[in-house]
């Protein structure tokens, strides 16, 4: 069986050795990068990564950053390393999509144990398999939509968004509701992130997209077609 591959991203040489070496002794391959920049590369070249250590400090590119970037195309799980201890660095993690927050300095053994919890509970929820309606068909697992057959290219928000409402479908969904299961943060902000992904979404479905039935002054609804 192939070893799950991680990728540890940190300016600190002796940080990255650190949970390098714990990493290979519990049978993961590491990748590393020593920057932002050098992480988002290596992401999008390597296939296969199951998760991702990350610091937030690093030049050319944080680690705010990184998650931004690689948060538009993936829900890889990541893990966010930082120095501070600051409630609102930890929230600005979870608002971006991060699975754990951990502050240094801490132990390697549990980084470890939190690796591998995350590991099990994703690869539990990629058991899901498949989940359809009126022509749409969407593997969770392989991360794609088809519609009347036909594939569809869709952000990772917008497929997030497109599960959320078939998993739905036929309930009036509230956009505070949707803002917190897709966006995974409490409602603070107005409505406007909602419905720019629900318009573009709409035009990606083409003629499906009047599934999506506005509910003025609440927020949206998903009709199955029969």
């Amino acid at each position: 069986m192939d070893k799950l591959k991680i990728l540890v991203v940190d300016d600190e040489s002796r940080m990255r050795k650190l949970v390098r070496d714990f990493l290979v002794k519990h049978n993961y391959a590491v990748l590393e990068a020593e920057d932002g920049e050098q992480a988002v590369d290596l992401f999008f070249r390597e296939k296969g990564i199951a998760l991702i250590v990350l610091d937030v400090m690093m030049p050319k590119m944080d680690g705010w950053q990184v998650c931004r970037e690689i948060r538009a195309y993936s829900k890889v799980p990541i893990i966010m390393l930082t120095a501070r201890g600051d409630e609102r660095d930890e929230l600005q993690g979870f608002q971006l999509g991060v699975d754990e927050y951990i502050s240094k300095p801490f132990s390697p053994k549990i980084l470890v144990a939190r690796i591998e919890a995350i590991l099990r509970r994703t690869q539990s929820a990629e058991s899901d398999g498949q989940i359809s309606c009126g022509g749409i068909v969407i593997d969770k697992i392989a991360h794609q939509v088809m519609i009347d057959g036909q594939p569809v290219e869709l952000s990772y928000k917008e497929f997030e968004l497109l599960t959320y409402f078939v998993e739905n479908k036929g309930i009036a969904l509230s956009r505070e509701k949707i803002l917190n299961h897709v966006w995974n943060y409490d409602y603070f902000g107005d409505a406007r992130t909602i419905d720019t992904h629900v318009k573009k979404l709409r035009s990606k479905m083409g003629e499906k997209g009047d599934m999506i039935k506005t509910i003025w002054g609440m927020g949206y609804k998903l009709e199955a077609e029969e």
